[in-house]
């Protein structure tokens, strides 16, 4: 791509398809406000078809903590690549999305190419891997949160941070009334959501323990139904060539948030999935899976947070149930989903909680504020 007369060039980096879509809305938001930007970067198809030159397509390859080490090679020779484009193409303006081990090494590369930077998703440094805020200070320009209590939190270490809202919430409209279903709801037929989550990493380690979840509560509530989400096709056919004997499904592909608000009650993977669950009022438990050698050994001390889900974080206290890390014994998990339903007012009370919990975020539209600081940064007037 040749740099325009008088246009400025945007580089932008996600690893992960919630970064190709968050990257996708920006762009999109930015086109609405001025036509002297052009982009250029590395993701994923909704990037593509939001007008962003591709020099690789990354999204769906990023994998999670340990595995991610198996990517070294390949992301290293990536980001020698960034590093040719910018040292030979004009960049004026580097934003980078999500996935921090890889893109604090495109904010540098950017750095040194002269262009500022900015952070679209705060890396979770309050959590754990504190240390590395020094790094966050001398690569970042601007920092956008996607959480209200980040912005104190970076804004006291010397971050120049600003909240925008998150974009998953977006386009989505909470029902703060959902709540009253569960008036009416009978637990004999229960319907239930399982969110596996998008990574294949997350497929292979979780997908079959919540069928065997799905059938140890079919034992119990007979006429109960099951359906599962996924984002593309390709993920779709990794769940339905993973399904074991004896379990019976609905698949989809459509978003997570609209699984969720027509199910009763959601068995979900941690991660950013919960808050779109959150926001459609689902009664959810929130499961993740890690090596157990692993955890014991380091990671247990690393993580800094008394609660590891997003939605427990939010609300202080263990809003909903976190099987995180999950090792072996499904039984907890059936368990806490039992008493849920023998129990129809804590459902409606969870219920509510969770969408009050998630209408603070959605106040603001994340692309589009988003927009604005990148006009401001740029020097754009609208």
């Amino acid at each position: 791509m040749s740099n325009e007369k008088n246009k400025f060039r945007i580089f932008l980096s996600a690893a992960e398809p919630s970064g190709d879509a968050h990257c996708a809305g920006l762009i999109t938001a930015l086109k609405g406000m001025s036509s002297e930007i052009e982009f250029v970067g590395v993701g994923g198809p909704k990037m593509a078809d939001a007008g962003c030159e591709l020099l690789e397509s990354t999204a769906g390859k990023a994998a999670m903590i340990y595995k991610a080490f198996t990517q070294v090679a390949h992301y290293y020779k990536l980001v020698k690549r960034i590093e040719r484009y910018m040292a030979s193409n004009k960049v004026d303006l580097v934003i980078v999305c999500d996935s921090p081990s890889f893109n604090f090494h495109v904010a540098r590369a950017g750095r040194k190419a002269g262009a500022r930077t900015l952070f679209f998703v705060a890396p979770q440094l309050w959590a754990w891997g504190g240390w590395r805020i020094r790094k966050l200070r001398k690569r970042c320009d601007k920092l956008c949160c996607l959480l209200p209590f980040e912005q104190d939190w970076f804004g006291t270490r010397g971050v120049d941070a600003a909240f925008v809202g998150n974009p998953l919430l977006d386009e989505l409209t909470i029902d703060p009334t959902h709540y009253e279903k569960y008036e009416a709801f009978e637990p004999a037929k229960a319907k239930f959501a399982i969110m596996p989550g998008s990574r294949p990493a997350e497929i292979e380690s979780l997908w079959k323990p919540m069928q065997q979840i799905a059938l140890r509560l079919k034992e119990k509530y007979r006429q109960a139904t099951f359906v599962t989400v996924a984002v593309d096709a390709r993920r779709q056919q990794l769940l339905k060539e993973a399904q074991i004997p004896g379990f019976e499904c609905e698949y989809s592909v459509d978003s997570v948030n609209k699984t969720a608000g027509a199910a009763d009650f959601s068995i979900v993977t941690s991660g950013s999935a919960t808050l779109e669950v959150a926001a459609a009022g689902c009664p959810m438990v929130i499961l993740y899976q890690s090596n157990r050698f692993l955890w014991h050994l380091v990671g247990w001390w690393l993580i800094k947070t008394k609660y590891l889900s997003l939605v427990n974080i939010l609300a202080g206290r263990e809003l909903t149930p976190e099987f995180m890390p999950y090792f072996t014994s499904i039984e907890p998990i059936v368990a806490s989903i039992d008493g849920f339903l023998k129990d129809t007012g804590s459902l409606g009370k969870l219920s509510r909680e969770l969408t009050e919990l998630t209408l603070p975020l959605a106040e603001k539209k994340a692309c589009e504020e988003v927009a604005k600081i990148v006009v401001r940064e740029l020097g754009i007037r609208t």
